[in-house]
C-alpha cells in the first residue's frame, strides 16, 4: 500500500513557475514508477509526465515537453513536477500516481493516487 500527498500548487501569472511535489509513504517507494497527471474541468483526466523506478527513463506529454520536468529522490519517497512557462491551459487539478511496474503514460496502470492539487494559471 502506497500512500501519495501532493503539494505546491496555486495561482500564478502567465510565464511564471512551480513545483509540485509528491510524498509516498512505505518504504518501497524505489520499487514504483511515478507519474504525474491533471484534469481540468469538464476534461478526462490526462497523463503529464512520468518517471520509471531509477529516474532513468523519463516520458511527456508532447504540449509540455521542453517546460516541465519530473524527478524523484528516492532517499525522500518523493517526486516532483517543475513547471516552467506556464500557460493558462495548464490550470487543471494535478494528481500523483505510482504503480508496481515498468513506467506507463496511461491511467488505468496506476495503482494509487493522491487527492490533488489546484494549479491556476492566470492569463
Amino acid at each position: 500500500q502506497v500512500q501519495l500527498v501532493e503539494s505546491g500548487g496555486g495561482l500564478v501569472q502567465a510565464g511564471g513557475s512551480l513545483r509540485l511535489s509528491c510524498a509516498a509513504s512505505g518504504r518501497t517507494f524505489s520499487r514504483y514508477s511515478m507519474g504525474w497527471f491533471r484534469q481540468a474541468p469538464g476534461k478526462e483526466r490526462e497523463f503529464v509526465a512520468a518517471i520509471s523506478w531509477s529516474g532513468g527513463n523519463t516520458y511527456y506529454r508532447d504540449s509540455v515537453k521542453g517546460r516541465f520536468t519530473i524527478s524523484r529522490d528516492n532517499a525522500k519517497n518523493t517526486v516532483y513536477l517543475q513547471m516552467n512557462s506556464l500557460k493558462p491551459e495548464d490550470t487543471a487539478v494535478y494528481y500523483c500516481a505510482a504503480r508496481n511496474h515498468v513506467i506507463a503514460t496511461t491511467t488505468e496502470r496506476y495503482d494509487y493516487w493522491g487527492q490533488g492539487t489546484q494549479v491556476t494559471v492566470s492569463s
